[in-house]
């Protein structure tokens, strides 16, 4: 993601910040500075962070 770039919430028209944010995915939990806008909480989610996160807490699950 480019740290220049400003990302405007869809749904408020406000700038979306990076705020720790807490994410939940085959009954685990995990937090994660992202991009959140301040006003109705909507996440921005790169493809990068989803794909690798995601299979990070998979890997995890199966080593079980």
């Amino acid at each position: 993601m480019e740290s220049s770039k400003t990302w405007i919430c869809d749904r408020c028209k406000v700038e979306m910040r990076l705020m720790d944010t807490q994410f939940n995915y085959l009954k685990r939990s995990f937090r994660h500075k992202a991009l959140r806008c301040p006003s109705c909480g909507q996440v921005y989610i790169p493809e990068d962070l989803a794909r690798g996160r995601m299979r990070e807490v998979e890997k995890t699950l199966e080593d079980k």
